[in-house]
């Protein structure tokens, strides 16, 4: 069986490491350069920093924090935020990161996400897309940290950015987002069965046993964790952690 990639989520805010519920209500987590190195001892495949103010505050990428980051970590790096041009692009790449996601301004600009495959290849690119339910129950695309309706429908914009050149996507469930209560199958699903690059899921992971579920029930290709491996367990405190191999294997997923 292919091994699943079990990808650690870390949301950078200012300098500082933190973990949103819904995206809203925050934790501090801590240093990103001690956490990265506790990764490279837990010997993660790869990890994924956003940060989640930086488009909203119309900043550049903070590449002081994101060169310290690079120079710990021993695994393969992604960043999102802030991305609004093929130099801030670059910057990140040469400082040692191999993988852009972009979100917010792939809305404004789709034509960004072929220039930016067209230049570093489509696996360098991922689409992030952030989901919500309205009041009546529909999926919805939400851009900048989850405040502004996109007014687009998840799996048509999925479509849209693998026709534009994406090489895979994230998908996050606002709603799950830290909640500890299992992924949304059912838009995780929707989304698998409509584009062929790979999706990662994100949003609600609290145990392996979900892990499983959203990748064996709902297609997804890989799984994006935020809550799970750096809180303890659900109300309790700061523990930089992943899951066991053992637990990986039981469950049908090898690491």
């Amino acid at each position: 069986m292919l091994r699943t990639r079990i990808i650690p989520v870390l949301l950078l805010r200012n300098e500082s490491l933190v973990k949103t519920l819904r995206f809203d209500r925050f934790t501090y987590v801590g240093d990103p350069c001690n956490t990265v190195r506790i990764f490279n001892e837990l010997e993660v495949d790869e990890l994924l920093f956003l940060d989640i103010t930086a488009t909203l505050e119309r900043r550049t990428p903070n590449l002081r924090v994101l060169a310290e980051i690079a120079n710990e970590c021993f695994m393969p790096l992604g960043y999102g935020g802030g991305i609004a041009s093929l130099a801030d692009a670059k910057a990140v790449f040469d400082i040692g990161f191999e993988k852009i996601a972009l979100n917010s301004y792939a809305m404004e600009n789709p034509r960004f996400i072929g220039e930016l495959a067209a230049q570093y290849g489509s696996q360098a690119v991922i689409a992030s897309i952030d989901v919500k339910k309205d009041f009546w129950g529909s999926y919805r695309v939400m851009t900048r940290s989850g405040t502004k309706d996109a007014r687009r429908e998840p799996v048509e914009w999925a479509q849209e950015l693998e026709s534009l050149g994406a090489g895979e996507i994230l998908l996050t469930s606002i709603d799950r987002e830290g909640t500890w209560d299992g992924f949304d199958l059912e838009l995780i699903n929707s989304v698998t069965n409509a584009v062929s690059i790979p999706v990662i899921a994100h949003g609600g992971a609290g145990a392996v046993g979900h892990i499983a579920d959203v990748v064996q029930r709902a297609g997804a290709s890989a799984v994006a964790l935020g809550s799970m491996v750096v809180f303890q367990k659900k109300g309790m405190g700061v523990l930089v952690n992943f899951p066991d191999d053992r637990e990986l294997r039981e469950t049908g997923l090898c690491r």
